[in-house]
């Protein structure tokens, strides 16, 4: 009777308990389905021009997402915006035949171009997830948990890894209705709260992109891809109306065996997640191999890569006047609102302090990227970058921190008449045929992160590499003037704390390879993951790495491929 009567009690306890779960889930845990079209993130953007300053918007996937009559809102650009979400800035080309400028959904600035195809209409591609030929996967997850408020919170994956990812953020909840953002794309999401699943959709300025039904899994999850089917070898890169002259690499001497012997490396995954290898040689293209699905159109996270980008920019103002020298001090281009901050150390930092990554600010904890990004901090970057403690007398020690190059950007968007993505535009992209990229702004949403972050093709970096060597000139035209370039790759000082302690120029890397007894110099573009710029001035040459290892510590693995493959092939 007692063994019945406590079997009777768990019964009734479990019956209870399960009732209990199913009005109130949790829903933690992982949630896996897969998307109808791997197709569905490549937009095709139409502008057909109408009356006065009226256009026709529309938006498409393999359906019609925006369709609506806009008035801009300027008269020199074509300015307009949809719901706060979705922000058009475009120009007209001087002869008429192509739309070109930004299209900015959350943080991202993407540079668009669109040409005329007849009768006052534009039309062009815009890939919000950058990936020119769909997604090479269709599945998706969500992850979602529970804070410690009782409030949930949901992060989607997706499983095409040539996507940077989502940053969720703004969570609400309605009911079983959860709403949340990516940061970056400016993506909405709609999470329903079902018994047995969860419908999740997508939408572009409250536009349906697509939607899928997602199930629970204990099992974990591991994302199916579809491999793009890729050759890769040493023959003539193909010439793609780029700027880029193409050769043979036995015009110059460089050994094939040892470039058949890196690609064999990577597809034996001795050498992980390399995305791109290109390789400039007097002038000329003469390698280019590509792996895991990216190609030559296609933008790659140059993460702290384009802080010499940002290096390039200040040296364009200061050649146009707009800053006077490397000199001027920080404050004199901050607003009043924050000379609060200011005192007798950090009044003395100059702009050649933060190109050298000296200003003596505490880059490494109170104003390390980590800390002022961290989605915890409740006050803005730059508040607390200037708020953050100088460890060091301005000029005297060098360490690596973002937050630098960071305060350029800020300084250089104060002094500009117009925004600062369009003068990088006119003043560096344009001239260098660079038509395809993605600009990332800091925690404004508004101002492009000097700090990194940019998006541009193996191709266009070769491009910026190039111009280096050239004393900044690029196709006889010279963009940066020859005593920036030559200023640049200065050494100011050894970065401190980094394992190298690197000599460092205008936020270019020094650092020196011996190969067979000789010691081959080279001036770096450095990014988190394994994006590297190569500025081999001996041997006429520069070598882009692109890569994608961001979490496993093999971000100097390019390093490593130039010391025992490239290298060693060019000198031959």
């Amino acid at each position: 009777m007692r063994k019945y009567l406590t079997m009777l009690f768990f019964l009734s306890f479990s019956t209870l308990m399960s009732c209990v779960q199913n009005d109130e889930q949790d829903y933690g845990g992982e949630w896996i389905g897969h998307l109808p079209n791997k197709k569905s993130f490549n937009f095709k953007v139409t502008l057909e021009k109408l009356e006065s300053n009226n256009y026709h918007l529309t938006i498409a996937n393999d359906q019609i997402l925006v369709d609506k009559n806009l008035e801009s809102t300027s008269s020199d650009y074509l300015k307009f915006n949809i719901g706060q979400q979705l922000f058009f800035n475009l120009k007209n080309d001087q002869n008429g035949q192509a739309l070109t400028g930004f299209v900015k959904t959350g943080k991202l600035l993407y540079h668009i171009h669109l040409p005329n195809v007849g009768n006052e209409v534009f039309a062009g591609a815009w890939n919000p997830f950058m990936l020119d030929n769909g997604l090479q996967s269709d599945d998706v997850m969500l992850y979602v948990e529970h804070t410690d408020e009782g409030n949930l919170m949901a992060y989607p994956f997706f499983g095409d890894q040539r996507f940077r990812g989502a940053w969720s953020s703004d969570f609400k909840k309605n009911g079983n209705i959860l709403l949340f953002r990516d940061l970056m794309t400016g993506f909405k999401f709609r999470a329903k709260l079902l018994e047995h699943a969860i419908e999740l959709e997508i939408l572009l300025a409250d536009a349906l992109i697509t939607k899928t039904s997602l199930t629970h899994t204990e099992d974990g999850w591991e994302y199916r891809s579809e491999p793009v089917d890729q050759t890769q070898n040493t023959d003539t890169p193909v010439e793609l109306n780029d700027g880029w002259m193409t050769a043979n690499i036995n015009d110059y001497g460089i050994d094939q065996s040892k470039l058949l012997e890196v690609i064999s490396s990577i597809h034996a995954k001795k050498l992980v997640n390399t995305h791109s290898i290109l390789i400039a040689k007097e002038n000329k293209l003469v390698f280019e191999t590509y792996f895991d699905g990216f190609n030559a159109t296609i933008p790659h996270d140059l993460r702290s890569g384009s802080k010499s980008i940002s290096s390039a920019m200040i040296g364009i103002a200061i050649n146009d006047k707009i800053i006077k020298s490397v000199d001027e001090r920080l404050y004199d281009f901050l607003p009043a609102n924050y000379q609060y901050t200011k005192d007798s150390l950090k009044s003395k930092i100059r702009i050649k302090d933060l190109l050298t990554m000296s200003s003596g600010l505490d880059v490494n904890n109170l104003a390390s990227e980590d800390y002022y990004q961290h989605p915890s901090n409740p006050n803005t970057w730059l508040r607390t970058v200037l708020e953050a403690p100088m460890v060091k007398e301005p000029g005297t020690f060098a360490d690596y921190g973002s937050a630098n190059p960071f305060l350029l950007g800020v300084c250089l968007n104060e002094r500009l008449q117009k925004p600062l993505e369009i003068y990088m535009d006119e003043e560096l992209f344009s001239p260098l045929g660079i038509t395809n990229y993605i600009n990332q702004t800091d925690d404004s949403e508004i101002t492009p992160y000097f700090g990194g972050g940019m998006l541009l093709t193996p191709r266009d970096l070769l491009k910026f590499g190039q111009l280096y060597l050239n004393k900044g000139q690029w196709n006889g035209t010279q963009i940066i003037p020859e005593d920036w370039v030559e200023e640049s790759f200065g050494k100011y000082g050894r970065l401190q704390d980094v394992k190298d302690k690197n000599e460092y120029g205008y936020l270019w890397w020094h650092d020196t390879y011996e190969i067979n007894g000789k010691h081959i110099e080279s001036i770096e573009a450095r990014g988190a993951g394994g994006q590297f710029i190569f500025i081999i001035p001996a041997l006429e040459s520069v070598v882009v790495i692109t890569s994608g290892n961001f979490r496993n510590r093999k971000g100097n693995q390019p390093r490593d491929i130039l010391k025992e493959f490239l290298l060693p092939a060019m000198l031959h």
